[in-house]
């Protein structure tokens, strides 16, 4: 108790946000092991954990570095791809699925991270709308790209065209990615395992990189561009470190939401899918990292469980929606849920006093 005590305020609640995520970790694998999740709750789990691992990425643009990106799904398509391609070529070398996906993961996202490098020199250029506004266009243009991809692959290596699929020239091997029909017979080696220690990794290094120096330069940044500038603190410098860390991170979680399927196509990575992220990021609270994790978990898996009453379900998760957005904009509801929390902590502290 005394060590819990001597660690900042920032930290305890880094730990309590990891012990949140491991906690729900264990209550869902033992919902499963005893067969009391339904199939389709157990196919979100994966998609769930991408998500989340989306919705904390995108606060370290949003929330912690003050800028508003729309293109966070053209970084996943990247990852999502990529990494379908890169699981295919290696099936045939490397026949465990774990280490196949481990590998794709992490082409994935240094090939998200060196786009939105690319991506980020003219764009972090630009402040507010503009930039919301190029980035959803580099969405769009990454989504009509892979439109007219057809990648198949052999023992020759990969063939690419823009043409058709009967333009590839395959000598018994097979098609990978079919043009505006997307990825077709993916493997689908995702878990939920594996799901998991990516989001853990994820929060690490989001968390991490908050509480550090890099960390404090950028919210200087947001807060005050001339002030931290006129300190020394490298405006383009630390807007990339955020910008590209997000991208990297986007990626990772696109290979495991793709390696989840059989089939995917580009369409599922458009405009609606970056809102849909935003608004995980927005109604769980700019630059807090447990209100993301939160608010994806309940966002995302409202529609299932509201499934049995069909026509009213999103009608209901509209209205949440309102609700949530008018209570976390109030100033009466912050000042009470504020009080419940001091008194929380005053009983949590009389107990502990009593308890030494």
């Amino acid at each position: 108790m005394k060590k819990w005590k001597a660690l900042s305020p920032q930290t305890r609640s880094d730990f309590i946000t990891y012990g949140i995520v491991i906690a729900a970790f264990i209550v869902l694998r033992l919902l499963s092991a005893f067969g009391m999740l339904s199939n389709s709750l157990t196919g979100l789990l994966v998609p769930l954990c991408a998500y989340i691992i989306m919705a904390v990425s995108l606060n370290l643009t949003v929330g912690v570095l003050g800028e508003l990106s729309l293109g966070h799904a053209g970084f996943m398509s990247v990852g999502a791809f990529s990494g379908v391609i890169a699981c295919a070529g290696m099936e045939s070398f490397i026949p465990n699925p774990i280490i196949r996906l481990l590998i794709a993961v992490v082409i994935g996202g240094v090939l998200a991270g060196i786009t939105g490098f690319l991506i980020g020199i003219p764009v972090l250029r630009l402040r507010g709308d503009y930039l919301a506004i190029v980035t959803l266009a580099f969405g769009e243009i990454i989504k009509n790209i892979i439109n007219c991809l057809y990648i198949g692959i052999d023992g020759a290596g990969l063939h690419i065209s823009l043409v058709s699929s009967a333009e590839l020239g395959l000598n018994s091997g097979r098609v990978v990615i079919n043009g505006p029909v997307g990825a077709v017979g993916v493997q689908k080696i995702s878990t939920f395992t594996f799901s998991f220690v990516l989001v853990m990794i994820t929060l690490i290094v989001v968390l991490n990189i908050m509480r550090s120096r890099t960390g404090r330069a950028i919210m200087a940044v947001r807060d005050n561009r001339i002030a931290a500038e006129s300190v020394g603190i490298s405006i383009t410098k630390y807007k990339m470190i955020a910008f590209i860390t997000s991208a990297v991170l986007a990626g990772a979680a696109g290979v495991l939401f793709a390696m989840n399927y059989t089939s995917l196509s580009s369409s599922k990575f458009d405009f609606n899918q970056s809102i849909l992220i935003l608004v995980f990021v927005v109604l769980g609270g700019l630059g807090n990292i447990r209100g993301s994790i939160i608010a994806t978990v309940i966002l995302y898996l409202l529609p299932e469980i509201l499934r049995p009453i069909q026509d009213y379900r999103m009608l209901i998760y509209s209205i949440v929606l309102i609700i949530v957005m008018l209570t976390t904009n109030s100033e009466k509801a912050k000042l009470y849920i504020g009080k419940i929390k001091a008194r929380l902590t005053k009983k949590n502290a009389k107990g502990g006093e009593q308890g030494e």
